[in-house]
């Protein structure tokens, strides 16, 4: 879809409010970066399901395939970090990881 888009960044580890029970933990990919992913992704046709990209991301030493989704609130694309990656990576919410973050086809 947008391959080949590559970005890394350091973000903090927040829970979605609205299913705070179920601990849905997410980090925010910056604008600029959001910006571009949203603007070629318009360019290849129609999204996925929720407007979600798929990507490669790694986080420490842990490396996964999921996708991204559009947060009309935060103005950007939000990222869930599952929670085997928390707990390989010892974060929680609240903690800042340095995230890579690939788009792919």
């Amino acid at each position: 879809m947008v391959a080949g888009v590559l970005v890394e960044f350091d973000a903090e580890l927040w829970i979605w409010d609205a299913r705070r029970d179920d601990s849905w933990t997410f980090v925010t990919l910056p604008v600029d970066a959001s910006d571009e992913i949203r603007d070629r992704a318009a360019a290849t046709g129609p999204r996925r399901g929720f407007g979600s990209v798929r990507v490669r991301v790694t986080i420490g030493g842990s490396t996964w395939t999921t996708s991204v989704f559009p947060d009309s609130v935060r103005g950007a694309y939000v990222l869930p970090v599952k929670r085997a990656v928390r707990k390989a990576e010892s974060l929680g919410e609240g903690d800042t990881a340095t995230v890579a973050v690939e788009v792919l086809d």
